[in-house]
């Protein structure tokens, strides 16, 4: 038994979890829609599948990068410059992309908005499973200890 009282592993309800990955879905499944009918040539549509999901990886990569190193030092100061370089280099070079493009300025404004909520819902789900994780972690050494 904890000296200081009863241990209390805070969880994300029922209800949040799910907003996290119906917000998610939405958002790749809007992506997803304004890729498969982007106007234009075959190259620019390819170049722009291969950014959103260069974004949605380095996005993954940086809130884990983040998320680790926020307590103490744990990745070395290269591979941080390497983490924050993919993020920034995946954003810059999609947001080229989608502005170089010749569309319509609504369809470039639909890709915009889908673009940007698909890398907040990232960020998001990726805290949101790593709460779960640290919660199951520490439900699993509570179990232990008793």
């Amino acid at each position: 038994m904890n000296p200081r009282g009863p241990v209390i592993v805070r969880r994300d309800t029922r209800a949040w979890q799910m907003q996290v990955w119906i917000s998610f879905a939405v958002a790749v499944t809007l992506c997803g829609i304004g890729l498969a009918w982007l106007p234009g040539d075959e190259l620019d549509r390819a170049f722009m599948v291969m950014g959103y999901v260069f974004c949605m990886s380095a996005a993954f990569a940086l809130a884990k990068f983040v998320r680790d190193n926020a307590v103490g030092k744990v990745d070395t100061p290269l591979f941080g410059l390497v983490v924050w370089a993919g993020f920034g280099l995946a954003m810059v070079l999609t947001g080229w992309g989608l502005w170089r493009m010749d569309i319509n300025p609504a369809y470039k404004g639909f890709l915009l908005v889908g673009w940007l909520f698909l890398i907040s819902t990232v960020f998001t789900l990726a805290k949101t499973l790593r709460d779960k994780h640290e919660a199951d972690v520490a439900d699993a050494r509570l179990q232990r200890d008793d």
